[in-house]
């Protein structure tokens, strides 16, 4: 039953699984590496001949499932086996969104330079920019930048105080998203919680916090640009406006991450509906709960295609080609277009489904009025049929 390869063997054993009446066994190949390093129970089968072992496993009820092929590797205990088990032979899951790698920017920074930091959170749907700003006027820290008219959803302010030779700024946007521009981290969180008493539909600060974007900058003689995600400002004159092109492309990538985020909380609230059709099985859910998740997954595609810049570029742009040459290469660096087209994609999907289900209770709900239409027409038939009946007796003995 077993077989050497360099340090490896295989072998079969037996899974019981509990929790039905009658017991029922599985056959399970084992690969197991680094032979001299084993313990717990994989060992004792190396010393008993690869002999059939019995692995009693619970919170399987009665599934079905074909052979499965699993890798041990060393130091592998019993529960450690038994957990690997349940995750071969568990049913399927939709697939995790993975989050996107975050590129090391100061690998190719150039020591000899200075570079600063831009980092980039969404931590609600929406800023009241006009209270914010008396806010940070009452606090005395942060002080008000002028920007274009035309910008009305941003709010761009500097730090009162310097630390070093490079200011602290922050651009605060009215959809929810800040940027800040050499912040250090404990100040970062200071105005993250100052911020809250302005939100209007806070997100959870685990998400906010997972989802952020970073960069880092610098300042060159040549003129603003991005090369390899790093930001290169023209050390002469004002950036203010470059800053805010970059903060724009990092903001609306932040609040897309969100969004993701979202989808795939909602793709696990609706996974067990996938799993029971494939089996056949009776779905309890009603039509008014699947009229409230199609309401969501549908608030979730408007926020996304009508209440955000993601599908077009924004109108500041238009006669400001320099700007706008930055704000896409920022959006294509964070591959804003490809991660919009593919969060549609599964939208597409998950309202396929809902409609789906919904035209299947439909059906059933039709086919129960049928059945109570057919039971009164049946009970109608046999009142007549006794009163002709009855009839029929008077005439009879008349």
């Amino acid at each position: 039953m077993s077989r050497w390869r360099l340090k490896s063997f295989s072998m079969q054993y037996l899974v019981k699984l509990k929790g039905t009446r009658n017991s029922c066994y599985h056959p399970v190949s084992v690969e197991c590496a680094q032979y001299s390093h084993f313990s717990g129970q994989c060992k004792n089968l190396a010393q008993k001949n690869w002999s059939s072992f019995i692995v009693g496993l619970s919170g399987f009820h009665g599934y079905q499932f074909g052979s499965s092929h699993l890798l041990f590797s060393r130091g592998m205990s019993l529960s450690n086996v038994q957990d690997h088990v349940q995750s071969k032979v568990s049913p399927l899951q939709a697939k995790k969104r993975v989050t996107r790698k975050k590129i090391s920017l100061t690998a190719e920074a150039d020591s000899t330079q200075d570079w600063w930091s831009v980092v980039a959170y969404s931590t609600a749907e929406e800023y009241d920019l006009s209270d914010l700003i008396d806010g940070l006027k009452r606090q005395g820290l942060y002080q008000q930048s002028a920007m274009p008219e035309d910008m009305n959803d941003v709010l761009h302010v500097c730090a009162k105080y310097q630390v070093d030779k490079e200011p602290r700024e922050a651009y605060f946007f009215s959809e929810g998203s800040v940027v800040f521009w050499n912040v250090p981290e404990i100040e970062q969180q200071a105005v993250l919680k100052f911020l809250k008493a302005y939100e209007t539909n806070s997100y959870e600060e685990s998400i906010v916090s997972e989802e952020k974007e970073v960069m880092e900058y610098l300042y060159t003689d040549n003129k603003t640009r991005l090369i390899n995600g790093q930001i290169m400002l023209n050390s002469e004159g004002s950036t203010d406006l470059e800053k805010y092109a970059f903060s724009n492309g990092l903001a609306l990538s932040v609040k897309l991450a969100i969004w993701e985020a979202s989808l795939e909380k909602y793709v696990d609230s609706i996974d067990w509906i996938t799993e029971e059709m494939k089996i056949g099985k009776k779905i309890s859910i009603t039509r008014d709960q699947v009229f409230q998740k199609s309401g969501e997954i549908f608030a979730l595609r408007h926020l996304i295609n009508l209440c955000s810049d993601l599908l077009d570029t924004p109108d500041f742009y238009w006669d400001k080609q320099n700007l706008e040459a930055l704000y896409h290469k920022t959006c294509n660096h964070l591959s804003v277009t490809k991660r919009t087209k593919v969060l549609n994609e599964k939208i597409n999907h998950c309202c396929e489904l809902m409609e789906l289900l919904s035209g299947h209770l439909n059906d059933r709900h039709h086919v129960r009025l049928e059945l109570m239409i057919i039971a009164l027409i049946m009970v109608e038939v046999g009142f007549e049929v006794l009163h002709f009946a009855r009839n029929l007796l008077e005439t009879g003995g008349s």
